[in-house]
């Protein structure tokens, strides 16, 4: 009830940002703060709602931290926890930006776009800016996206000591959109 609610809420919010958007309640963002000492910081969310607006390059993500699965049970505790992200006064982050070279991209002719993105990511009460690359794929009409970058943890409050767990997070975002 939670997750439909919270998805709701979030698909009537983005209603009029992305009335023409390509959206999907199932992309994927992957989480590796893993160290050669402690390899087990990895975790994967399978259910993060994405939209991307061909005709202003408006893009937009949003995961809910409970969602992300971690092969270690106790290392999804911590990360739940009020230390990492503090999923229950916290309970999603979020990326708002924009495709900077719109015009790179052709989303009625299939083919392979690298572009660049920029925008806001909200982790915890924490709001700062991301400029990564990302590829854009139009295939028979449908839209993929993948976008890589690297997250400093204590700039958004994350405690990580560098040793067990990496200052610097590597987060993948892939979605296939509608």
């Amino acid at each position: 009830m939670k997750k439909s609610t919270f998805l709701f809420a979030l698909m009537l919010a983005s209603a009029g940002l992305f009335a023409q958007a390509k959206k999907t309640t199932s992309a994927t963002v992957s989480f590796d703060a893993s160290t050669p000492a402690d390899p087990v910081a990895k975790a994967e969310n399978k259910t993060v709602i994405a939209a991307i607006d061909p005709k202003t390059g408006s893009v937009a993500f949003e995961a809910a931290v409970k969602n992300f699965a971690f092969e270690n049970k106790k290392v999804e505790e911590h990360f739940n926890a009020e230390r990492w992200l503090n999923s229950e006064k916290f309970p999603k982050f979020s990326f708002k930006g924009k495709i900077e070279d719109l015009s790179k991209v052709n989303f009625k002719k299939d083919g392979t776009y690298t572009v660049s993105v920029a925008g806001d990511l909200t982790v915890k009460e924490t709001t700062k800016p991301i400029k990564t690359p990302a590829t854009i794929t139009v295939s028979d009409g449908k839209v993929s996206a993948t976008a890589s970058f690297t997250v400093n943890l204590p700039d958004f409050s994350v405690m990580a000591d560098g040793t067990k767990i990496s200052k610097d997070a590597k987060v993948s975002v892939a979605a296939d959109l509608n």
